[in-house]
């Protein structure tokens, strides 16, 4: 999720916990650096592109490690705050507003691997696009109203009101997928895979993905008219553009990470993946550069994505509903 979720979701949840033993501007500042602790990892460079994608949300998304940080952090808050005796509750508030950052995460398409050190897997549940204001915005105000009236009812209602947020975005997912696997029945298609994940800024229309060995497509699914057929829109995958680089980590790495959902182009003497769970035809956010098989690229670059405008956004969302 996008930095200003997490930062608002750290200073609710440690506002909760401490409650009034301190200062509320004291809780809600230390929650906020400790919701945002996790996604600085964003500043490291791995050498090159694909590492740095794939590389993002690991140790620092990890929940033994987060846990295993959050009592030496609680220490050193405690000690600059002079609040000793309360040692115990920052612990506890800081460890919440660590590991639900990756646990936020973990909703978004991308990929989170928050089981290190025993496994890399890059956990998604793919039900809330990475910035969605129908999430952040009653935590934020409510946040607001507690530090202004010193009411900490209006904290915990905005965490209530923002997890159902996210509880309702899951259940809408799982009616999404069965109507979409509905109408793939009806049309006939066999997929290999299907990822269903929202649209930019809402749950209300969906975006899935349809996999099959030699191409995939792309359609919208929308809870305002949830009986109209799919459209889809079919684009070659390229596979045997992928054989030439079988070993090669690069694009093996990519075709791991995206869970299969990959599709490969020529431009020119290069090859170029894309990743496509995130974007939409023909835009994706990660694609990349390969180069060729003969001489294949030590340091791939990312293609630039170009973005659609908000007023873009905001006519295909009035479309698609």
């Amino acid at each position: 999720m996008d930095s200003l979720s997490q930062l608002t979701l750290g200073a609710a949840v440690t506002v909760a916990v401490m409650g009034k033993r301190v200062p509320l501007w004291q809780s809600a500042l230390v929650g906020a650096i400790a919701g945002t602790l996790p996604d600085l990892d964003v500043f490291i460079d791995h050498g090159d592109a694909i590492r740095n994608m794939t590389l993002h949300r690991t140790e620092s998304h990890a929940l033994i490690l987060l846990t295993l940080v959050a009592p030496l952090l609680a220490w050193l808050v405690a000690g600059v705050t002079h609040s000793r005796p309360y040692w115990r509750g920052w612990c506890l508030a800081i460890w919440l507003a660590l590991i639900t950052h990756p646990l936020l995460d973990l909703t978004t398409v991308y990929g989170t691997q928050l089981g290190l050190p025993f496994t890399d897997f890059p956990y998604a549940i793919g039900s809330m696009y990475i910035i969605d204001p129908l999430y952040t915005l009653p935590l934020l105000v409510a946040l607001v109203v507690t530090l202004w009236r010193h009411n900490l009812r209006w904290n915990q209602l905005g965490l209530l009101v923002s997890t159902l947020y996210l509880a309702w975005s899951m259940v809408i997912q799982g009616i999404a997928t069965r109507h979409i696997e509905q109408d793939l029945v009806h049309q006939s298609v066999t997929p290999q895979h299907v990822l269903v994940t929202p649209t930019a800024f809402n749950t209300l229309v969906w975006r899935t993905v349809i996999m099959t060995p030699e191409r995939y497509g792309e359609a919208y699914w929308s809870l305002m008219s949830p009986e109209r057929p799919l459209e889809i829109r079919w684009y070659p995958r390229h596979p045997e553009l992928f054989d030439a680089f079988k070993g090669q980590w690069h694009a093996e790495r990519v075709a791991w990470f995206s869970h299969g959902f990959y599709a490969m182009q020529q431009q020119g003497d290069d090859t170029l993946i894309s990743d496509l769970r995130m974007g939409e035809a023909p835009n994706y956010t990660f694609t990349f550069n390969l180069g060729s098989p003969i001489s294949p690229e030590v340091a791939p670059e990312r293609e630039v994505s170009v973005r659609p405008s908000l007023a873009q956004a905001w006519h295909k969302l009035r479309e698609r509903l």
